[in-house]
């Protein structure tokens, strides 16, 4: 069964926040399980406390009926393909126990220059660890063996072609070949292939040829469905011809018209032997037909699961699409803002950057491409100086508009160093559109719900959190140093159909007014601290974030709610996320509060952190209380 065309889409609720649409990425769920296609790039999850999300934590920290997603088995970060996870404890017992007993039967598909020795032959080894690398050793007694079947098709059907006749590179053959791990162990189908003579193509590790990724694919799953008792198979087809950097991109967000190229036809010379399988489409079928009680989440169209649409509802079409070294171009920072291109380096674009830009131009539908020099001096270059300058295609209008999660937000190319949104925020917003931060921890306190919470947005600059959380029904009170972009958050509150005047926003020092606040008596719900990490005002001097920090925390945590939520941000990149951590705790502690919940993340997934290209964003929610008053015993 191929993966259909489209992407699910959430349609707008009649409950109090808002339902976003499905992740591209997902492509079944049911109340027991949790089906997805993980791009090339990411990882299954995160490989540290302060790491980028993998796609597990990213999904389970999503929506509230993921809080519970359990790993039931892993994919390597450069490995695409589909995925399982498990929702209930009984879903989980029962397929754990089907793996441990190799009742899973898994296809990949994988691509290589070299010659394949055999059409079918299967390797049996002991697999051990060597460094970075794993190896094969003879199978013993006490040793973790790992068994791999290999199948190669005959002639041109082997023969997979990977580029674009009228472009460079030309078109490039290689051979395909599916491989079926009959254990799972780590890097198991990349020891044995390369070691059989044909290591992966990309897989530089095991001795592959260089390329734009590992071409490795979990093409198909099948199993015996937890509650059903049906055999169920789940297919990801493979598109080995994508740009891996889109096509990462694509998991998280809906592309509309655009020049992405749909799933390839990589894996069709194996359907002929999936005849005897479950089909899944009786199987959805057979749910469908079933009591309320089992029916699924949402449907995916015929047989599958999607919730419906709304056309009402804008995809997001404001990303990053390339991150530096994590994409292959160190230095170098691309973002689509809706119908533009913002290229962004320390430096005038090179020839191969221009062909870049124009084939990304060409991927997205683009109308035009801009670029800007990043400067360490901003604070000594005037707006024009400072601008993006266009370098391809029509001219952007002095506004214009991109969505993002069902929001419209006002961007400009003509306004100095920043376009009016910060891109590596979105995920946050969201939380704020949304109401819900991480599993198990809502943004509003459940044992104290207010009927129209109130939100403090300080370094509000064009009120992005203050729009998504007025979007949800909440009094929000925006507060900057700039009146200029005050103006421009009350544009943003009116182009998503919210009145501005039904929100606060202050003019002034946010220390200066944090003070004046809590003098007033004012207490809120949500309170965001989102400084630049360098700034100056007359009321308060210079603020950096390393430095002074600590006090902002302390100045508004009188204004937090009991139960109420603080969130922490900043991109100070030298700043250690440890050491952030510990300078909010510590503020926090110093002003006898206490913290009843915590979730830390760095920047979303389309900012790929890397060795070459570290994290830089931290971001912290804590929901805040007060310590239990100590007891004392009476002396008579």
């Amino acid at each position: 069964m191929q993966c259909p065309p489209g992407n699910p889409r959430f349609h707008l609720g009649v409950g109090k926040w808002f339902h976003l649409r499905m992740a591209p990425c997902v492509i079944f769920e049911d109340e027991h399980l949790l089906v997805v296609n993980k791009p090339a790039g990411w990882n299954t999850h995160a490989p540290g406390p302060h790491a980028g999300e993998g796609i597990y934590d990213w999904l389970r920290h999503r929506k509230p009926r993921w809080a519970t997603l359990a790993i039931l088995h892993r994919l390597d970060k450069e490995t695409s393909g589909v995925m399982v996870f498990g929702k209930t404890p009984a879903a989980n017992r029962s397929l754990t126990e089907q793996f441990t007993e190799r009742r899973v039967r898994k296809k990949y598909l994988l691509l290589t220059d070299r010659p394949v020795p055999q059409r079918e032959f299967a390797v049996k080894t002991a697999l051990v660890r060597v460094g970075e690398k794993y190896a094969s050793r003879p199978p013993h007694a006490s040793a973790e063996i790992a068994e791999t079947k290999f199948r190669s098709s005959r002639g041109n059907e082997a023969q997979i072609k990977i580029g674009n006749e009228l472009e460079t590179p030309h078109v490039v053959s290689y051979n395909c070949v599916e491989a079926s791990p009959l254990t799972g162990r780590t890097h198991q189908i990349r020891v044995h292939a390369a070691e059989s003579g044909f290591p992966i193509l990309g897989d530089t590790l095991y001795g592959g040829t260089p390329a734009a990724r590992v071409f490795l694919h979990a093409a198909e799953i099948s199993f015996t469905h937890p509650a059903t008792g049906e055999p169920v198979t789940f297919h990801a087809p493979a598109n080995f011809d994508a740009d891996p950097r889109v096509a990462l991109r694509a998991a998280l967000f809906s592309f509309e018209n655009q020049n992405f190229q749909a799933p390839s036809n990589v894996g069709q010379a194996f359907q002929s032997r999936m005849a005897g399988l479950g089909d899944f489409s009786a199987f959805a079928a057979r749910q469908s037909a079933a009591p309320a009680r089992r029916r699924p989440v949402a449907k995916l169209g015929t047989g599958k699961f999607r919730e419906p649409a709304d056309k009402n509802v804008c995809s997001t079409n404001a990303f990053r699409v390339i991150h530096g070294a994590s994409d292959g171009w160190p230095g170098w920072y691309v973002e689509r803002l809706g119908k533009f291109l913002l290229s962004q380096s320390e430096q005038p674009l090179r020839a191969e950057q221009r062909e870049e830009l124009a084939r990304l131009a060409k991927t997205f539908s683009s109308g035009g491409a801009y670029h800007k020099i990043l400067s360490r001096q901003v604070r000594r270059t005037t707006a024009a100086e400072a601008s993006p300058q266009p370098v391809l295609g029509e001219a952007a209008p002095e506004r214009f508009e991109i969505c993002e999660n069902g929001v419209r937000f006002e961007l400009g190319f003509n306004e100095g160093y920043s376009t009016g949104l910060f891109l590596d925020q979105r995920d946050n917003r969201r939380r704020f559109l949304t109401g819900h931060i991480a599993a198990d921890f809502p943004l509003l306190n459940p044992q104290t719900p207010d009927p129209r919470p109130e939100i403090l947005n300080v370094f509000a600059y064009t009120c992005g959190f203050s729009v998504c959380a007025a979007r949800a029904g909440a009094k929000t009170t925006s507060l900057d140093l700039s009146k200029k972009y005050l103006e421009w958050g009350r544009r943003n509150f009116a182009l998503n159909g919210l009145d501005p005047a039904a929100h606060d926003f202050i003019y002034g020092d946010a220390f200066d007014w944090l003070r004046r606040l809590a003098k007033k008596g004012r207490a809120f719900d949500a309170v965001a601290l989102d400084p630049p990490t360098f700034s100056q005002s007359k009321e308060h001097g210079v603020f950096r974030a390393e430095k002074d920090f600590g006090k902002l925390v302390a100045a508004a945590l009188p204004l937090v709610k009991p139960g109420g939520v603080l969130f922490a941000s900043t991109n100070a990149t030298n700043w250690p996320p440890e050491k952030f951590l510990a300078d909010v705790e510590k503020a926090i502690h110093s002003s006898r509060r206490k913290i009843l919940q915590r979730h830390y993340i760095p920047q979303p997934p389309d900012f790929p952190i890397s060795r070459a290209e570290p994290a830089y964003l931290k971001t912290v929610w804590l929901r805040i209380g007060y310590p239990k008053p100590a007891r004392f015993l009476r002396m008579v």
